[in-house]
This record gives structure tokens, C-alpha cells and sequence, in this order.
């Protein structure tokens, strides 16, 4: 019981969550490359993404179409994924399920040895991380928090028990 993590106070279904079955949800986020990923913008993203498209048609023009990886691969490939890779989830469905009261003001996350408090807006856009290389957070977890902007990449917040709404 010591993974489970409550989502409590002023709300109307007091939730609890457990970390280790995140691995298996579609909504986790690869860390190595969540925070690393361009700021510029939509219109950097439609530019990369017309340069990347022109690229494998003039490649598919001069080589000849590839044919794309089998279900096998693809399924030898995620499971590498998930077996060496750090991942994360956001914390908005989980505080939308927990259906927060009009009188709520603040979040706050409870550590070992401290609480950080949080606005809703941030709090929306923060990222519980859950397995680092493969692994469970064991030692300093159940759960490692990010803030959405990733400004505390280097040095998230640890040791997170519990989310208590006040």
C-alpha cells in the first residue's frame, strides 16, 4: 500500500491511484523526449513536418516505396521501449475524475518532508513520473512530479504520497 497515492480533501470522489499499472496506459509520456521537444511552435511544426513528407516522397521516387514495419516489430519494439525507458503521465484526467468543489482553491503535494502547493492551471499541466530506465521509482518514489514547462527537469519533486485538494 505504500505505492497508492490519494487524491483527497475538497472533491467530490476521493480517488487513489497506483503507479504501476501506468506502464500499460496509452496516455503515459516518454520523458527522454517530452521536455526536449521544440517551443517554436505550430507553425515550425507544419515547416518540419512539409520538409519531412518532401524528403520520403523524393526518397520514395528515386528508391522505390519501403514497405512498414511488421505488427511483430512494432510490438518487439514497444516492449523494448517500456522495459529501458522513463515515463511520466499527466495529472489532468486524474484531478477531472476526482471532480473537485467549487471551494477548492489550491493543490497541494504531499511528500516524506514537505508539501508544494500548486495553482489548478499548473497543476493541470503537471506530470507524475512513474519508471525511470525500465524501472519503478523505488527508493524515492511511488511517483516523481514535473511541472508542465519541464522547469525542474533536473530536480523534480520526490517522493510524492499524496495529492490533497484544499
Amino acid at each position: 500500500m505504500e505505492n497508492i497515492i490519494a487524491i483527497e480533501g475538497k472533491v467530490k470522489f476521493p480517488i487513489t491511484l497506483d503507479p504501476g499499472v501506468w506502464i500499460f496506459d496509452d496516455r503515459r509520456i516518454d520523458l527522454n523526449t517530452y521536455f526536449n521537444k521544440n517551443e517554436a511552435g505550430d507553425a515550425n511544426d507544419l515547416e518540419a513536418y512539409t520538409k519531412n513528407i518532401s524528403k520520403h516522397w523524393d526518397r520514395e521516387i528515386m528508391e522505390g516505396a519501403i514497405y512498414p514495419p511488421t505488427l511483430k516489430s512494432e510490438k518487439k519494439f514497444e516492449k523494448e521501449k517500456v522495459l529501458t525507458g522513463s515515463f511520466g503521465i499527466k495529472l489532468s484526467p486524474f484531478l477531472k475524475n476526482a471532480e473537485p468543489l467549487e471551494t477548492a482553491e489550491e493543490v497541494v503535494f504531499v511528500t516524506e518532508d514537505k508539501e508544494v502547493v500548486m495553482s489548478f492551471k499548473d497543476a493541470h499541466e503537471a506530470i507524475f513520473a512513474f519508471s525511470k530506465n525500465g524501472k519503478p521509482l523505488q527508493a524515492d518514489g511511488p511517483v516523481h512530479l514535473y511541472y508542465g514547462d519541464g522547469s525542474n527537469k533536473e530536480e523534480p519533486i520526490v517522493s510524492v504520497k499524496k495529492v490533497i485538494l484544499r
